[in-house]
């Protein structure tokens, strides 16, 4: 596995049971913030990989986007409720009640440095 995945795979690991981040703030977290897109194509392909919670991350918008046929809306809505998180029929999540807010030693624990971990908590955790 490539450095970066491995980094993805590691942080949606961390994602909790109830909450939810998008793809942009797992890119974000992982130090490659334009990486939204990379993050959606390694869920793709590795997001099953031994109990990855793929699930776990949808699009900033607060609404299930995948466009997979293996992992559909409908698995990831049940998985999300699951989960405990309310997802209407139209597969909108109420993201910022959700949203996983990673606390300073959840980001410490991702060997990131205190000046990346401010610019991370100045984004989401305000």
């Amino acid at each position: 596995m490539s450095k970066f995945k491995d980094r993805i795979i590691q942080i949606v690991r961390s994602i909790p049971e109830g909450k939810v981040a998008s793809y942009g703030q797992v890119a974000l977290i992982a130090g490659y913030p334009r990486g939204a897109q990379q993050v959606g194509w390694i869920l793709h392909i590795a997001g099953g990989e031994n109990g990855t919670p793929w699930w776990r991350v949808i699009n900033n918008q607060g609404k299930i986007s995948t466009k997979c046929i293996e992992h559909t809306p409908s698995i990831q809505k049940r998985m999300l409720e699951e989960d405990g998180i309310i997802v209407a029929k139209n597969l909108d999540i109420d993201i910022e009640k959700y949203r996983w807010r990673p606390s300073i030693k959840e980001l410490k624990k991702l060997k990131l440095d205190d000046e990346y971990i401010y610019v991370i908590e100045s984004k989401y955790n305000h």
